[in-house]
This record gives C-alpha cells, structure tokens and sequence, in this order.
C-alpha cells in the first residue's frame, strides 16, 4: 500500500474488528459452499468478500480499505451508506414494509412523480419493475404491443441484461450460449475509435464520416429486414458496458429521425448510463433528441434495493388506456425500493451530485486520462463523461489492435486488478478495458488517488504488450 492510501486508511485503523474479519471468513466459506455465481465457472471462482461500506470506499474481508471505482456494478451513485436513504428505508420498512401492487402507496407515487418530472414533458407514466433486464423486457412488450409488429433492432457492442428476451438483445459476447432468434435484428453501431466503416485507406477518420456510415448501415438493416416489421429500436445513448463509447455527433439525432420516418418505436436503456452518471441525469440529454421510452434501474436509488423502472410517453400509454398490458411482477413498485428512490433522487438535487459528476468528469478524470494515455503506449484511447470513463488497452496506438481479441479478456488483467486492489483501489475491468465509475458524489482526492495508482499499475500492461 502506497503512503497515499496508508494516509487515507489512517482515519478508519480501527474500523474492522478481528471478530469482523472471523464473520467475513465464515461467509466465505459458507458462499462457496452454497452460492451459485452469475457470469462464472464456480469451481474457478474466488470472489472478494466484502464486509463494509461508506461513502465511496468498501473494505474487504481482511479488513483492507479499497477505493471503490466500480461503484460495485456502476450503480452506488449516491456512494455507499447514503444516510438519507438509509433512513427512508427505515421509516418506509416501519410504515408500510411491502403491498400488492395493485393497491396505490405513497412511496411509489411519489417515485413515478419525481422521475417522471426528470424526462420529457410527454412521459407522463411508468411502470415499475425489479431491475434493469425486466425493464427492457417490458418496454419490447410494450412496443411490440403498441405497434403490432414484431421485430426488434438491438446494437452489437451493447449489454441489456441477462434474463431470456434481455440476453438477446444484447450484443455482448455473453449472449452467444443463449441465443435464439427472439425477434432481434443486430446491427452494428458508430463506434469512432473502434469503427466498422472506417476504410482501411484513411488516414483520419472524423466522428461526421461515421455517423453518416453508421447511419446508412442502419438505414440499409431496417429497410432489408423490412420497416413494417420492426416495433423498436432500443440502444444505450453511451453504452456502459460495451466499452462507454460515446456515439459521434448526429448519429444519435439521426437514429431517432429514421424511427419517426418508419413508425419505430426508439427505447433508450437509461440502465446504467442514467441518473446522473454521465453527469446529467440521463444520458440521452447528451443529445438533441426525446425517447419513447426510457428504461431504467440501479443508479435510481443507488442500488440499496432492487428496482427498476419503463417510463413510457402518451402515445405508448394510450395503447393501454382501455384495454389489458398483459404483464405484471409481484414487487412491481415495492415500497422499500421506492422509499429509497424517492430519498437517492432528493439527495442528488440537493447536494448537487450530478453536477458533481459532470464537473470530476471534466476537471478532474478527463484531464489526467490524458496524461496517463500519454505515459503509456498500451493506452490507446481514454473517453466518457461525468464519472462514466474507459480506458481502453491495445497492443498498438497506430494499428489500434486490442490487448486481446473481442471477446477475450487480456492475460495480464487479473495482474493489474491484483496490483490496483495491494495499493488501496478497485477497479472495474471488461475485456480490454479499465472503466473508471466511482460514485458521483466522490470526492477530487479520492479521484486522483485511484488514477495515480492506476497510473502505476499500467506500466505492468506495458511490459506485457511487449511480449
């Protein structure tokens, strides 16, 4: 541990008891023994144990403090132990602990008010879900519903979740074990850095060429696939865990010109980009254009109980004004989950959390990724917003040839995860890639402390790009 987070840790020595430490190594145990893990082989697995939480830091089961730059699955916007939500919790938990949802209660009223009150002036209503995957699932429903049409247009290089329709609209490798047809068309996306149009021959390549190109690809999908026939397109404004690549001037603003032209239904999946994380409260603000629907989940209430959410404009509500939405889920709007939400969104406004992270992103992460890409020729390129960044690691700056293979995570990354963590700092790693998403209420000398030692831990990535 550099003397940085020696100093940081100082204040917190006695934080972690042994008897602490003697639980998290019983949980442990008691985890391998019985819990089946997501995304994993099991018998391969060793996960961290983490025994406690603050603010923008967790400590781990032998009591070392680690800098949380995941804000776990980017979802503690409002950092860890958030007093007020803790406390609506509390209260909510003493007042009405849980309720059917068809029966009104306060907490979820005043949810869908304050969220709605966030998005156009046209989205009026939303229908509550448990996470982020059964939102998508229920806004294709809902499209598929409201257009009497069938097909869905999903992006390569974007993530909506893992349950079965959600999984496949995804165009992360993880999908592939469970594909099946489900409806969806994939098509590939503007991605400046990583292009597809981009030809061989250019020697510059400007973010106008590839909207224009991405654009008449995706023109060129819904025309052979047949416009009559798809419901929606769904994309993430800056897709999370697809690498957080931000799509290139117009492309956006274009995408939502061919939906009006053909009658598509456009879904933005706020999931992980939303609430604040880019540095407005949702990411498609970025750009000149209004959704139909908007889905959404973690960063609503920070994480602290599961929900999500489909908020949906009058068009698509009047389609079921008088007759049936065939679907339903039992916690849909549990008082607990909205209690805390309604507490997460008050909290950001009043302490100003996302323009927080709009001004780290721009003052404190932006510039020093510069540097570090400068210090480092496996860095070939740094991009986000707010508290929403990614590193990306290639073999060359030139060629930019990815560390590994699409879809492959580089050898040397458990290397650099295991030297980030020894110096007091967790980060989120993605195949090729380092995302820097800590909450967005963290403070500047935290944000400088963990790119400092990520700084450090890059120059073993160097060595090994050589080889």
């Amino acid at each position: 541990m550099n003397s940085n987070s020696s100093t940081l840790a100082s204040a917190e020595v006695d934080r972690i008891s042994p008897a602490d430490i003697e639980a998290g190594h019983t949980a442990y145990e008691l985890d391998r023994k019985h819990v089946f893990h997501s995304w994993s082989a099991q018998e391969q697995l060793q996960p961290m144990n983490v025994i406690d939480a603050e603010g923008s830091w967790i400590w781990d089961g032998e009591g070392n403090r680690l800098l949380d730059f995941t804000s776990q699955l980017i979802y503690t916007n409002a950092g860890h132990k958030h007093p007020k939500i803790i406390e609506a919790i509390k209260n909510q938990a003493e007042k009405l602990c849980t309720v059917a949802p068809q029966h009104v209660n306060d907490a979820r009223s005043e949810a869908a008010r304050l969220i709605t009150e966030l998005l156009p002036e046209d989205i009026n209503h939303v229908f509550f879900t448990n996470g982020g995957a059964d939102a998508n699932e229920h806004a294709v429903r809902m499209a598929r519903l409201h257009t009497g049409r069938r097909k869905v247009l999903s992006a390569y290089r974007s993530y909506h979740g893992g349950t079965h329709l959600a999984v496949n609209l995804t165009g992360d490798p993880r999908r592939i074990p469970s594909d099946d047809d489900a409806g969806v068309v994939r098509f590939l996306p503007a991605f400046t850095y990583g292009s597809h149009f981009r030809p061989e021959s250019a020697e510059e390549w400007t973010e106008e060429q590839e909207a224009e190109r991405a654009l008449a690809h995706l023109r060129d999908t819904l025309v052979l696939e047949g416009p009559s026939q798809v419901a929606a397109l769904i994309l993430e404004a800056i897709p999370g865990t697809a690498g957080i690549y931000i799509p290139p001037a117009g492309y956006i603003e274009g995408a939502r010109a061919l939906c009006d032209e053909f009658g598509i239904v456009m879904i933005f999946d706020e999931v992980m980009a939303g609430f604040g994380r880019s540095g407005k409260w949702f990411a498609h603000e970025h750009f000149a254009v209004e959704p139909d629907i908007v889905t959404f989940a973690k960063g609503v209430n920070s994480g602290y109980v599961p929900m999500g959410g489909v908020a949906m404009d009058d068009s698509i509500y009047s389609s079921f004004a008088n007759r049936m939405y065939p679907g339903g889920l039992t916690y849909s709007g549990h008082p607990l989950a909205m209690a805390a939400a309604v507490a997460a969104i008050n909290a950001m406004r009043d302490e100003g959390m996302v323009e927080n992270a709009a001004r780290v992103g721009s003052e404190v992460i932006g510039p020093r990724l510069e540097e570090i890409k400068r210090n480092h020729p496996v860095v070939g390129d740094v991009r986000g917003a707010g508290v929403f960044w990614a590193i990306e690691l290639v073999r060359d700056q030139e060629s930019r040839e990815p560390l590994a293979p699409y879809g492959q995570t580089p050898a040397v990354m458990p290397e650099l995860v295991a030297a980030c963590k020894a110096k007091g700092v967790l980060p989120f790693i993605n195949m090729n890639r380092i995302h820097i998403c800590p909450p967005l209420n963290v403070a500047d000398d935290d944000v400088r402390f963990g790119l400092d030692v990520i700084d450090e831990v890059l120059s073993i990535a160097d060595e090994f790009r050589k080889g």
